[in-house]
């Protein structure tokens, strides 16, 4: 199939800590490490030793980060966190992590991913589905089968990959699976790039793009992409948005619990809200 036009840049997205809110930009800089600044901090639970993921702690969907200047091609610019309550501190703050666990009510330390090895994030078998079975999303495993651990990308504080994509068009066709009253917003799926794909609202999407590479922005190439499988993360209130359970067993029904695409990145470049996004397979 020829290279094809299959949307625009609606948004782009980057977390400098790791399962805080994070921050809406106009452009981001990719390296074959990802966005420059994304999940540059991790938080360490101190009596586990696992990265804290809001997998297992919801609330630190109640901190946002955000890098004080604007994306580079290189380096990560300094990094303010708000706090709920609206205090702000910065990243390399001396009592950073001391402030950080107290607001969360769990000892935790604030890490720079420049020491990141073979990571390991904690999770809590008994929730990670919310209220969808295991055997749902892994047929013949239940909650008590599973660990209370996953291992992050090598030497990253990345979950699954050092990209992740979602095209509008999935999630309007969840909206339309799913009874009336939720809201399939992108910011429950995190995404670093959200693809404005049109009207279309008929599939999963990424579906189609599996075995081929995007190619957006100056020079950026997706490359080796997957499906993403989606856990409690959707589910969690953040910001306007409330607890929301559909979303999931919107998921686990009706895809494998799969909703968009991880990948890996080909070429690096900028890209900007506005860009076009090409298929090439």
């Amino acid at each position: 199939m020829p290279r094809r036009m299959i949307g625009k840049v609606s948004a782009l997205a980057r977390y400098p800590v790791k399962s805080m809110l994070g921050e809406q930009l106009d452009e981001l800089h990719f390296t074959e490490r990802g966005a420059v600044g994304d999940r540059a901090y991790a938080l360490r639970e101190l009596a586990t030793r696992h990265i804290a993921s809001a997998k297992k702690f919801p609330r630190l969907f109640e901190f946002r980060a955000s890098c004080d200047r604007a994306p580079a091609s290189e380096g990560v610019p300094p990094v303010t966190i708000e706090l709920p309550g609206g205090r702000m501190i910065h990243a390399e703050d001396a009592d950073a992590s001391e402030l950080i666990s107290a607001a969360l009510g769990r000892k935790v330390s604030l890490e720079r991913a420049t020491t990141a090895r073979g990571e390991l994030a904690g999770v809590d078998p008994a929730t990670l589905f919310a209220d969808v079975a295991v055997d749902k999303v892994f047929p013949g495993l239940t909650a008590a089968m599973l660990p209370d651990h996953f291992a992050l990308v090598k030497e990253s504080f990345f979950d699954s990959a050092v990209m992740h994509v979602i095209a509008s068009g999935t999630l309007r066709h969840m909206a339309k699976l799913a009874p009336p009253g939720s809201l399939f917003d992108p910011r429950r799926f995190r995404p670093t790039i959200f693809v404005d794909t049109g009207e279309r609202d008929d599939a999963f999407i990424e579906d189609e793009w599996l075995d081929g590479t995007l190619e957006v922005g100056d020079g950026v190439r997706i490359v080796a992409m997957r499906p993403a499988l989606r856990c409690v993360m959707t589910t969690h209130p953040q910001q306007d948005l409330p607890r929301d359970y559909t979303i999931l067993r919107t998921a686990a029904f009706h895809h494998q619990a799969n909703v968009g695409v991880f990948a890996s990145i080909g070429a690096p470049g900028r890209v900007r809200v506005g860009d076009p996004v090409y298929l090439d397979q």
